[in-house]
């Protein structure tokens, strides 16, 4: 595994910002960590990249532990933070010049200043001060240089906050691919997004995991029933819908379609087509209906009262 943490916990005075979390990360994996404000994904990215020592528990990163082997740890993991750190005054390839030799990179470091300038799409501000550019082009600058100097981890704390549309989808291309051969471990808010790149979900609440799964089985699980969307060619009875084997109850969207719901394990559309056939009736569409990762989060995340 890429990255391993075990029984991590994490005080403040007398918060806990984190309580026994424990999780793993594989290569060639791309992982949403979400969560909501105040959760701790801050806090445990920061332990897993060196920046903050953790009150108990153990992190390894490639097999090099955070405490005893930080600056190996370093040397694999590439980290954008939330507020992105630059200096304004530097131009951008002497930025990113200054953090290859911090990382005193060997070979040709211009040519790979020109790669990362080129895939994070710097090429028409490169001449600029990073303090000149907008913020969506300073989060591309602190984006290669998490990549300056090609780490097998990158850890990225909002790695599209202030990009505009068409940035966004650029860089969503540009972490998916990058996830192909690398770990990404990803926060955000943005849950299209996590639905878009990500392969797994991670959401941590007041300090501790409580969902650890892909987004469908997530989805599937917290839901607890299936939902199917039918609309037939004529008119059906509430009674006659909810009579067939495995449907839980049913409601009218409009006209002919219905909402059928059931049980998660079980798939209720062929139930539905032996209804329509046995009743005379045409099924004009049948699909179902995945409860969004907005909603699961939501259901995870909710402060009780």
């Amino acid at each position: 595994m890429s990255i391993h943490v075990k029984n991590i916990t994490k005080t403040y005075g007398e918060q806990k910002a984190l309580n026994d979390v424990s999780f793993e990360v594989g290569s060639g994996q791309v992982v949403g960590f979400l969560g909501p404000n105040g959760a701790g994904k801050s806090t445990m990215m920061k332990i897993i990249t060196c920046f903050v020592p953790q009150t108990g528990g153990t992190v390894s990163v490639c097999g090099f532990d955070i405490t005893e082997q930080s600056l190996e740890v370093r040397k694999k993991v590439g980290y954008l933070p939330e507020h992105n750190p630059l200096y304004p005054e530097m131009y951008v390839k002497e930025y990113l010049d200054f953090v290859a030799g911090v990382y005193k990179m060997s070979g040709n470091r211009k040519k790979r200043i020109s790669e990362m300038v080129e895939l994070t799409g710097l090429q028409v501000e490169q001449k600029k001060k990073i303090g000149a550019l907008s913020k969506g082009y300073r989060q591309r600058v602190g984006l290669a240089q998490a990549m300056i100097h090609n780490p097998e981890v990158l850890i990225l704390d909002e790695p599209t906050s202030g990009l505009d549309p068409n940035q966004l989808v650029e860089i969503r291309e540009l972490i998916k691919n990058i996830g192909k051969e690398k770990t990404v471990m990803l926060s955000t808010h943005i849950m299209q997004e996590v639905e878009a790149i990500c392969d797994r979900v991670i959401i941590i609440n007041k300090g501790k995991i409580v969902a650890n799964e892909t987004t469908e089985i997530i989805q599937q699980k917290s839901s607890g029933e299936n939902i199917v969307i039918a609309e037939f060619d004529k008119d059906v009875s509430r009674l006659d819908l909810s009579c067939i084997t495995g449907v839980k109850r049913v409601m009218l969207v409009k006209g002919n379609t219905w909402k059928i719901y059931s049980a998660s394990q079980e798939d209720i559309r062929p139930a539905i087509f032996k209804f329509a056939v046995d009743n005379k009736l045409m099924v004009l569409s049948l699909q179902k209906e995945e409860q969004s990762l907005e909603e699961v989060f939501h259901q995870l995340t909710r402060t009780e009262t």
